[in-house]
């Protein structure tokens, strides 16, 4: 997967896991800037001035694109893609994907343009200052919600899904979800043990039976409306039976056997604007060709089909303002 040290691309394998344990270790993000409203922000929100890099085949960098085309930014934040996989050289500009401001041939480039003695991993998303030329925050999370609340100004949709009366508990959500499922698939694909790998899938799998139950009685994680918390489970879901069921080993069931789950994700997916931000070929060509410790001939499987474009029962639960409504597609 390789990473930067001191500046200097390495290829040695980013990905680390605990040496006694086995378990996984996510490195934190190291760009943590935020945008600004006043005059003497050091990155102030202006049109046209930043550029968000992702790929299609990172859940992470999928947080942010839904966001971006739900809340009506494409003008305002253009889009640069990289190429699905990523081996040695880490993630790769080519001539369907071409880098347009510098003509980078690799996604390091940038890192190492805003900092020239950067040590860290080389991830997407990142959302970039074409004026200070530098990286303002590569941190999804964080990104989802400055696209969601600092751009107003300039989005054509007014909505809002991190609303006033609900910050809380979507920040208590998105919490609850990130350890053992957002990043409990990692935790269960990377593990260097047998031990890290079951504690892994069986904290996966509770946190799975927990919010079968809760979208039992309620349309979306925070009640009846979509949240940023919705995001974030929505693009772990995307990928669970095509990619983290086998390649990860999180095989004790698959999402299609949670009717609530299930019809959930069939809903979201269904969603305005949702479906050009997804690339089934994109995600199984990254993981299964990128990560060769695990699938060494490369060979990325024909199945499952899943037909997300099906009939879901979610309108059974009551839901408050539509997306539709708001949201052009």
């Amino acid at each position: 997967m390789g990473r930067l040290i001191e500046g200097q691309w390495s290829t040695v394998n980013s990905l680390r896991s605990d040496e006694h344990s086995g378990e996984f270790i996510r490195e934190a993000t190291t760009f943590r800037h935020g945008i600004g409203t006043g005059p003497d922000a050091l990155f102030p929100a202006e049109a046209g001035r930043y550029r968000l890099y992702i790929s299609r085949a990172c859940p992470w960098a999928h947080r942010t694109t839904i966001m971006r085309r739900w809340k009506g930014l494409a003008e305002a934040i253009p889009l640069t893609l990289v190429e699905p996989v990523r081996i040695d050289d880490g993630w790769e500009f080519s001539d369907t994907y071409p880098d347009p401001l510098y003509g980078a041939d690799y996604l390091r480039e940038l890192y190492v343009r805003a900092d020239p003695e950067a040590t860290c991993r080389v991830t997407v998303p990142v959302l970039w200052d074409t004026k200070q030329e530098t990286i303002v925050n590569n941190e999804s999370r964080e990104i989802m919600r400055l696209l969601d609340t600092a751009f107003d100004e300039f989005a054509t949709n007014e909505v809002s899904f991190y609303p006033d009366d609900l910050r809380g508990e979507i920040d208590r959500v998105i919490d609850a979800i990130y350890e053992p499922v957002n990043n409990g698939v990692y935790r269960a694909g990377f593990a260097g043990t047998q031990a890290a790998y079951e504690e892994a899938v069986r904290e996966l799998f509770d946190a799975l039976d927990h919010w079968e139950a809760v979208l039992g009685h309620q349309r979306y994680l925070c009640g009846d409306v979509v949240s940023e918390a919705d995001i974030c489970l929505f693009t772990t879901l995307y990928r669970f039976d095509s990619v983290y069921y086998t390649h990860f080993k999180c095989n004790i069931r698959r999402i299609t056997d949670y009717p609530n789950l299930w019809n959930y994700l069939k809903e979201l997916s269904q969603m305005p604007g949702v479906a050009p931000t997804c690339n089934m070929d994109h995600i199984k060509r990254h993981y299964y060709m990128s990560h060769t410790w695990i699938n060494p001939a490369q060979i990325v499987p024909v199945g499952p089909a899943l037909d997300f474009g099906g009939p879901h029962n979610r309108g059974r639960l009551p839901a408050g303002a539509s997306l539709a409504e708001a949201v052009a597609d």
